[in-house]
């Protein structure tokens, strides 16, 4: 075996591991599942554990120098409208190859698919050209960041209540495995050339401004449709007697998969190889990589669909219906929460984000720290969620509070900080969050009779706020630390009084 693929599923168990033994141990002390359910879910987690390692391998190899290149070759454009078009090319292309995306369009039927689709498409191909304008000219990240989230609050009142849960989730489905490694590296490779002092923290902020885009998008979109009638569809559990069934059921699950990823990748593949004739950018060697990395890419996204949606999402769906119908049913808040820790620890592309941060801040910022920040954000997130489900609280009561911190929050920790946290929150919310989180919170809410698209709907939006606040707390806590060392430093060379007033003039 590739010893960096074998690298990359030892991560992945690592990750994925504790969510498999919570699941566990919830069956033997809570409720008591059937062997072939049970089954069926460790074969899910086995398929999700190899999936995540050929993706990361593949995005590493394949995306990253891609969105890198054309970054690159961008920045070096003179033509501010032909920037702003491939910019948002790239960007409508890509989100309508986000496997994330099409989930979400299948569970609201009163908005046609490829309307909703494309609606969202057009939303993060603007945004995402708003954000490459921005870091070539340099504007500020936390002043656009506010400005646009303050019109989102406004807008939000304008829209029926039913729809309002559903815009803000798809702020966190069109961020994705596809997207994020890919929009991500192109915003490293856009600041490399300008070497300049802002250059790091420019790098990112490209997806947290994409993931406004949709958000907008949708609320538009609210204005001319009524989602009253839609309706989820709640994953079932496979009826399973042998290990043959187990098997046979995963083998003729898998076709759709094989034909929705290579519908998602062939777009970009195409990309690739136009970007190649006319740059010329990459050697043969480098071109070889990169087709491995697509392949890589492919049979990771695969395996890990279709183990995460015909193992993982059914189970999630099973255990809320159950806990939902106890009288102890306020211990979804204690277990969402402990599942909520572990389980932004197997997205895909929170890994890559992670090791980008560590890279780019050179280790002052390190990916256990991130996983560690971003495992508590979304921990409370899902509490939050949870406690919505039991209690039909409106999710405008906690996402716009929530906003309005995040964005104080955001004057007040360097622009770095600003970036990585917004970027985290799109990160966040992946196909682990709308395959496992979303259907045990429809599963509870259908159990206490709740309305599922006011109070189930929402979990993807609020799994995507908390990072938010947690990481540009982490920036305050960094900030703290830079300024303790130099004070440090300084009381070695300088007089205590004069240490003082250089640090009361700063504050001034």
């Amino acid at each position: 075996m590739n010893p960096k693929l074998k690298e990359k599923i030892l991560e992945s168990l690592s990750a994925v591991l504790p969510i498999t033994g919570i699941v566990l141990l919830v069956s033997i002390l809570l409720v008591p599942v059937d062997l072939g359910i049970m089954v069926m879910f460790i074969a899910g987690a086995v398929l999700l554990v190899i999936g995540m390692g050929f993706f990361q391998l593949g995005a590493e190899m394949s995306m990253t120098p891609l969105g890198e290149g054309i970054g690159v070759q961008i920045s070096k454009k003179r033509n501010i409208f032909l920037i702003c078009l491939i910019a948002f090319s790239m960007g409508a292309i890509i989100t309508i190859s986000e496997p994330d995306l099409q989930v979400l369009a299948q569970q609201v039927p009163s908005v046609p698919n490829y309307t909703l689709i494309l609606t969202v498409a057009v939303g993060v191909g603007i945004f995402l050209a708003i954000s490459i304008v921005r870091i070539l000219f340099q504007i500020n990240l936390s002043v656009i960041l506010i400005a646009l989230y303050l019109l989102l609050i406004v807008a939000s009142f304008f829209i029926p209540k039913d729809f309002l849960a559903v815009a803000f989730d798809s702020g966190g489905v069109t961020t994705g495995p596809m997207t994020v490694p890919f929009i991500m590296a192109m915003g490293v490779g856009l600041a490399s050339v300008r070497g300049d002092k802002n250059a790091t923290s420019d790098s990112f902020g490209l997806v947290a401004l994409s993931s406004v885009g949709p958000i907008a998008a949708v609320l538009i979109l609210g204005c001319f449709y009524n989602p009253q009638e839609a309706a989820y569809q709640a994953v079932k559990v496979a009826d399973v007697d042998t290990t043959r069934d187990v098997i046979w059921e995963f083998l003729a699950s898998l076709p759709p998969y094989i034909r929705e990823v290579m519908i998602s990748l062939l777009p970009i593949a195409v990309v690739f190889a136009l970007f190649q004739l006319m740059a010329h950018r990459y050697p043969r060697r480098q071109v070889k990589r990169i087709l491995v990395g697509f392949g890589y890419t492919y049979i990771g996204l695969v395996l890990f669909l279709c183990g995460v949606n015909v193992g993982f999402a059914p189970v999630g769906s099973f255990l809320g219906r159950e806990i939902g119908d106890e009288s102890w049913r306020w211990l979804l808040i204690p277990i969402g929460m402990l599942i909520g820790y572990y389980i932004v620890k197997a997205e895909p592309a929170i890994q890559i984000l992670n090791r980008q941060v560590e890279e780019v801040t050179n280790g002052a910022v390190s990916a256990k720290n991130m996983n560690r920040c971003l495992s508590i954000g979304v921990s409370v997130s899902v509490g939050l969620a949870m406690m919505r489900v039991l209690t039909g609280l409106s999710i405008g009561w906690i996402v716009i509070p929530g906003y309005v911190i995040a964005l104080v929050l955001s004057r007040l920790v360097p622009n770095m900080f600003v970036g990585i946290a917004f970027d985290s929150g799109g990160v966040a919310s992946g196909p682990m969050t709308t395959t496992f989180l979303l259907p045990l919170s429809i599963g509870a809410c259908e159990a206490v009779g709740g309305n599922v698209m006011t109070d189930a709907f929402g979990i993807v939006a609020l799994v995507a706020l908390t990072p938010l606040i947690a990481v540009q707390i982490m920036g305050v806590q960094y900030q703290l630390q830079l300024r303790r060392e130099r004070r440090a430093r300084m009381q070695e060379t300088v007089p205590m009084d004069a240490v003082d007033e250089i640090f009361e003039f700063e504050e001034g």
